[in-house]
């Protein structure tokens, strides 16, 4: 489990495509590989992964065919930087909001305004998971923690980033056009879902009684 609370972004620095698999590395600070080990899982840009190779602090990792389909990494390549949270630790705090690394597919970046020392960002998603994306309810933009802004029926939501988390995230280089990884925030899915769930099995019941 993370917590979205980046740790800072890194740099790919080997990268081996193959069919429906990419492999890749990364170089880590030190301070993040401390007690890693091989089958570790790390969030990267908002998808879990899991370590395969470590090398001193070059970490090795692959995408798989689901998570190149619904994700920016299939995208990936040479020199890109990610965005890296180690797992949670049971018992610390949890500065953000429970999250698995499971992304539901990627958003589209369709403004970016400045606001001071601020950004905002206007996002554009699948019009269908409107009804879990709430104003001020959490959502996990490329593996950050955030609260969700302004918000529109017709699939566009706003996220608004303080200088802190622009220091640790690739925000600030976001332009129109860009994709982002989108993960849907746990509670919100399974409480929506099972209201849905039981009020179509309660219409269905209350119809047969008719």
């Amino acid at each position: 489990m993370y917590t979205g609370i980046t740790q800072g972004v890194f740099a790919v620095v080997e990268l081996e495509k193959k069919d429906q698999l990419t492999c890749f590395s990364i170089q880590l600070a030190d301070t993040l590989t401390r007690n890693l080990k091989i089958g570790a899982s790390v969030n990267l840009d908002g998808v879990c992964h899991t370590v395969t190779a470590i090398n001193n602090s070059i970490i090795s990792f692959a995408s798989g065919a689901e998570t190149l389909k619904l994700t920016t990494f299939d995208a990936l390549c040479l020199g890109r930087t990610l965005s890296v949270e180690r797992s949670h630790i049971t018992g610390e705090e949890n500065g953000g909001h429970a999250m698995y690394g499971h992304v539901i597919g990627t958003a589209t970046v369709k403004q970016v305004t400045i606001q001071g020392d601020n950004l905002n960002l206007r996002l554009s998603c699948n019009p269908a998971w409107m009804k879990y994306i709430l104003y001020k309810g959490f959502i996990s933009v490329d593996g950050c923690s955030l609260t969700v802004g302004q918000t529109s029926s017709h699939g566009e939501f706003e996220i608004n980033l303080i200088p802190e988390t622009l220091r640790v995230t690739n925000f600030p280089y976001k332009k129109p056009g860009n994709k982002v990884n989108i993960e849907i925030d746990p509670t919100t899915y399974t409480i929506v879902t099972t209201v849905e769930r039981i009020m179509a099995q309660q219409l269905k019941n209350h119809t047969g009684q008719i």
